[in-house]
């Protein structure tokens, strides 16, 4: 099979459903250990999985989004944990894209690399002569336990008492790392917090946040040119985090159906549970909403290919737009495993089941500030009201 053919996104969309049944044979592992199992990450590397975004010349793909999503889906289908984990390191592997050519010649000097990445700036960098010394703490760190870099977001001090937004990046080593990720859902990501203690960064490794990742400039001459890199980074991110909910709703469907035929419902002379009219309700709103979440995951994914390939300009309405299409995918997604989780009774209360941990997870996922259906829902009613977006994120 030459590079062209395994790159294509039949080939890696099929690569991602072969690995489900692998996934989901260490899911309670990684929930239990907090941490994804060393076999899935080789799985998904081995498969070309972790190269949809990097550049061409280091043996990437550029994968368009709308392949990005449906692997991501397939992944999260298999376990949210993995889906959220490759998910945030696919955006990784782009933002590394945006700094100057020798920085990614360090970065990508390793051909199996992963990158873990951070949108909160809760750092702060201090020009030194050459660079930076940052300073930070950082919760949510998705990534760092299995990545050999990480690009954290932060401010950079100026002169004038001034802050800028700034995308660092660092070796994973340089950073200290706190084992608390403790939480009811999501797990096996390992999204602890970490730290930057009087830590120098070379200058070369500090990426100026509003003109290069929400406005579309580059530091890097060699990607430029690359359609890859001519989207703006909320809108690609956007369609790529909203994959990973559709895929534990699409779980929850497929688990639900194959227990159906050995359950009845307790205490009511139903003993089939498939021939009970409340069944019929609940299975239709809930593939209804999954159907409606595919959608706007799509249509965010196709916006982004199309404007990109016909090399048109953002306005700011569709910005806002792609947020919503993230945050309505998301609470359709929760509607969904919602209604299946309420179907399945209390025999799914047990850790064996998969049921349980899948509605945890994306109540987990729901309540992410970038995802929350709430927040992108103003911020576009926001939009299509006059008003200025407020966020720098869209």
């Amino acid at each position: 099979m030459t590079t062209t053919e395994a790159s294509t996104s039949a080939e890696l969309v099929r690569r991602a459903t072969e690995l489900v049944p692998l996934i989901r044979k260490h899911a309670a592992w990684q929930e239990e250990n907090r941490v994804l199992h060393e076999e899935v990450l080789q799985g998904v590397a081995d498969a070309g999985l972790m190269k949809m975004r990097v550049p061409v010349r280091y043996g990437g793909f550029e994968s368009d989004v709308r392949t990005v999503c449906d692997v991501i889906t397939e992944l999260a289908r298999g376990d949210g944990s993995v889906g959220w984990t490759v998910s945030t390191m696919t955006i990784s592997s782009w933002l590394a894209g945006l700094f100057p050519d020798e920085v990614q010649d360090e970065i990508f000097a390793d051909p199996d690399v992963r990158i873990g990445s951070s949108v909160s700036p809760n750092g702060v960098a201090v020009p030194a002569e050459g660079g930076a010394v940052l300073n930070g703490r950082w919760a949510f760190s998705t990534g760092v336990l299995h990545s050999q870099w990480f690009i954290h977001s932060a401010v950079l001090a100026g002169a004038d008492g001034d802050f800028t937004p700034v995308m660092i990046a660092v070796p994973t080593s340089d950073l200290t790392v706190v084992d608390d990720w403790h939480t009811v859902g999501l797990r096996g990501t390992g999204s602890v917090t970490t730290i930057a203690n009087d830590l120098f960064v070379p200058e070369g490794r500090i990426l100026p946040m509003l003109p290069l990742v929400l406005q579309n400039r580059h530091r890097s001459e060699l990607n430029a040119g690359s359609l890859m890199w001519q989207a703006p980074f909320s809108p690609i991110t956007a369609a790529g985090a909203a994959a990973v909910p559709l895929g534990m709703a699409k779980a929850a469907q497929e688990v639900f159906f194959e227990r159906l035929p050995s359950r009845k419902i307790t205490y009511t002379t139903y003993e089939r549970q498939a021939e009970a009219p409340l069944t019929h309700l609940q299975v239709a709103e809930a593939a209804t909403r999954i159907d409606e979440a595919e959608f706007h995951v799509r249509r965010a994914a196709e916006r982004v290919d199309t404007k990109v390939r016909n090399g048109e300009t953002w306005s700011l309405e569709e910005r806002a737009l792609a947020r919503m299409e993230m945050g309505a995918s998301t609470l359709r997604a929760k509607e969904a495993v919602d209604i299946l989780n309420t179907a399945s009774g209390g025999s799914s209360i047990y850790s064996d089941q998969p049921m349980q941990r899948i509605e945890r997870d994306v109540q987990t996922i729901s309540l992410h500030g970038v995802l929350h259906p709430n927040t992108n829902l103003e911020l576009y009613g926001r939009v299509l009201c006059g008003l200025e977006p407020n966020t720098h994120l869209v």
